[in-house]
């Protein structure tokens, strides 16, 4: 069998699963998080190429004005309106699961989806994740953007480790 690339989700959530506020806002979770060990970085050097959508997009240029924090790795952004490329991104208008599944046929990359919503929806109903990393952050929104929507998707997973980060449990799964 080919060395096939890997498609992981890694984020973190509270522990009602959102991603984020309705209005995109991560204040919850800064609040939380301090300068703890998170294991973001060595996650981060693990990964050959970034995707997200265009909402996650425009909350990273919010929350990082003046330095694109994913420079040097190929970062593609899934939009309707945005094309052509600028500095550090593409913008991709063409299907996702498409688009995404051409990644994975490259040889052993790891792919990693920034946010959720949307582009994850696709990326389950057409069953191509390989594994999911989440930090459950101590705080509990009540509502907001979920990090799985309603649909008529069912994905087996397997738990391959659990982590503590001082207030954050990070579950590893596999996809089966």
């Amino acid at each position: 069998m080919s060395n096939q690339s890997k498609l992981v989700f890694y984020g973190a959530i509270s522990l009602d699963g959102y991603l984020a506020r309705e209005n995109h806002e991560l204040d919850w979770l800064f609040g939380t998080e301090g300068e703890e060990e998170t294991g973001y970085q060595e996650f981060y050097e693990s990964v050959d190429i970034i995707l997200m959508g265009r909402n996650t997009y425009d909350q990273i240029s919010i929350l990082s004005p003046d330095k694109f924090p994913y420079e040097g790795k190929p970062c593609y952004v899934f939009s309707r309106t945005l094309t052509g490329s600028i500095e550090h991104v593409t913008f991709i208008n063409e299907d996702i699961v498409g688009f995404t599944q051409s990644l994975k046929e490259q040889e052993g990359k790891r792919i990693w989806i920034v946010g959720g919503g949307d582009v994850l929806q696709h990326l389950l109903q057409a069953k191509i994740v390989d594994e999911f990393i989440i930090q459950i952050a101590p705080t509990i929104i009540g509502r907001g953007i979920p990090l799985f929507v309603e649909g008529d998707r069912e994905n087996e997973l397997t738990l391959v480790d659990v982590r503590r980060y001082k207030q954050f449990a990070e579950l590893q799964y596999q996809v089966k």
